[in-house]
């Protein structure tokens, strides 16, 4: 106990530190928000993998969707690795970064507005945003608290506001440059715990081979006709699986506090070496969490008489046995995920807010001292919204998660990418797909007509990239000089060193170019 309580006070220590130091960058909005758009490649890099992995994925994903399809599930932490992380950076990172400095847009509602020509999109999607954050918010502290539960034996209560109070601190105090430096911190210390941890497991099973031919025996109702289907490569149920790698990886490509990320890179060469280093961590922390939730199986976890599971309980079970040292490991690498997940939830969730509903609906003239006041004290207002519904939270995380990422990634996903390289998309087919996005989410909460909330969410997406471009060809277009204007960013020509271009094309542009002049 000794052992695991000199952990956390380090950890906070070192948290609350960066966040103080970190305080000289936050002295105007873009540095607030945005760091001012100076940020490099390591800092970007981690700061998406970290706000991407928590303890949602941790606890729940990987417990949750292990249990149901063993082995199998790591394909759910290959695809957040290639589809989610490396595909998100090459189609969307560099893309975005000059559109956004382009527009002078700092968070996706304003991006919006701005890319459409509409100040109503940027109101609504402020609103749908807000609203649709604070859920998955809610899904992290639930995460977290069950780990700290078996680990100290400490409320449930406790454990979400000791949380909600250190993250607001740092992220009130330092803003975007202080998740970044600690997202480094945080993502560090996740790569080497879940390494040690997925060694440790698997030792207590006499190796990798052995837990994989324990895993192939375990039988279940639902695996009778398919013997071994938990050690399998496409598991026993693969249509579901499939539901579960679309919401998770593709949904990163609609987030706000994942695409906010890409409007701070600072230079190409943090856009390239931002991608690889994105997509390795990747592979190591959801790979990992997937693989190791793969044997929850045969870790002593039963099902109850009627049959139902306590899934978010699965991973605290399969870590108890654990030496104390490696226990206080697994904590502190699942609080720095849910840490940095949860300072860049706050941080979009307040910016939107002020940003783009407070300041152009009720208070025009804002200026910047009084922006910063408003960003800080909704972040505050948005942790304690969060808390009161973690306090309460659904049967388990991952239906928190699944409305949160259904809703937003579904409603903005499209009308984002078809944004940055598409000059068609109509307004009317963004409002369609908001609506199409929220009404699945919410229609299904009310009427699980889909089921689980994971597939409901992955269909919004889809729904909303069909949506898109149907409306477009059949609704009135935006006037074609504000589109040129737009896409101008796009035309406008660089020189760059030999490594990136031969040379001979550079002259042969300039040749081009010369003569058009004349």
């Amino acid at each position: 106990m000794v052992t695991k309580i000199l952990l956390l006070i380090l950890f906070f220590t070192v948290m609350i530190g960066i966040g103080v130091y970190s305080r000289r960058h936050a002295t105007n909005v873009r540095g607030f928000v945005l760091g001012g758009r100076n940020v490099g490649p390591w800092l970007t890099a981690f700061a998406y993998g970290t706000s991407y992995f928590s303890a949602v994925v941790f606890v729940g994903y990987a417990g949750q969707f292990g249990y149901k399809y063993g082995l199998a599930s790591t394909w759910v932490g290959i695809g957040n690795a290639l589809l989610g992380s490396l595909l998100a950076w090459v189609v969307l990172g560099r893309r975005t970064r000059i559109m956004t400095k382009h527009l002078d847009s700092m968070t996706m509602p304003d991006f919006f507005a701005k890319r459409y020509d509409s100040k109503a999109l940027r109101v609504a999607a402020s609103v749908i945003a807000f609203i649709f954050l604070i859920p998955y918010t809610a899904s992290v502290y639930n995460g977290l608290s069950n780990l700290f539960g078996m680990a100290f034996d400490v409320p449930y209560e406790v454990c979400v506001i000791v949380m909600a109070v250190l993250t607001g601190i740092y992220v009130i105090v330092g803003g975007y440059m202080a998740t970044a430096l600690n997202d480094l911190v945080q993502g560090i210390i996740m790569l080497g715990g879940i390494v040690v941890v997925i060694m440790a497991v698997l030792n207590g099973h006499g190796g990798f081979l052995e837990a994989v031919k324990e895993l192939a025996r375990v039988e279940a109702p639902e695996t009778a006709e398919m013997p071994g289907a938990f050690a399998s490569f496409f598991g026993p149920d693969p249509l579901n699986l499939l539901g579960v790698v679309i919401l998770t990886s593709l949904g990163t490509w609609g987030l706000p506090q994942m695409i906010q990320k890409f409007y701070a890179i600072k230079d190409e060469k943090s856009v390239q070496t931002g991608t690889v280093i994105s997509t390795i961590f990747a592979i190591v922390v959801a790979g990992g969490c997937y693989f190791l939730g793969g044997f929850s199986r045969i870790s002593g976890i039963e099902a109850a008489a009627d049959g139902s599971v306590k899934y978010d309980m699965i991973i605290p079970t399969m870590l108890s046995a654990l030496p104390d040292i490696l226990i206080g490991v697994v904590i502190v690498l699942v609080l720095s995920a849910s840490m940095s997940t949860l300072s860049s939830l706050v941080l979009t969730s307040s910016s939107t807010l002020t940003l783009d509903f407070i300041k152009p609906l009720f208070l025009k003239n804002m200026d910047e001292k009084k922006q910063l006041i408003w960003m800080r004290v909704l972040l505050a207002g948005f942790i304690i919204i969060s808390v009161v519904i973690a306090l309460d939270p659904p049967s388990f995380i991952a239906q928190l998660m699944g409305i949160s990422w259904g809703a937003l990634a579904g409603a903005f996903l499209a009308p984002f990418l078809y944004g940055l390289y598409w000059k068609k998309v109509t307004k009317s087919a963004v409002w369609a797909s908001f609506i199409v996005g929220v009404g699945i989410t919410v229609s299904n909460m009310i009427y699980p007509y889909i089921g689980s909330p994971v597939n409901a969410g992955a269909i919004a997406m889809v729904a909303g990239l069909i949506v898109v471009p149907i409306v477009s060809l059949i609704t009135p277009k935006l006037d074609q000089k504000h589109v040129d204007n737009v896409f101008s960013c796009m035309e406008q020509t660089v020189t760059v060193h030999s490594k990136t271009s031969l040379p001979e094309e550079e002259e042969l542009i300039f040749k081009n170019n010369k003569k058009k002049n004349k």
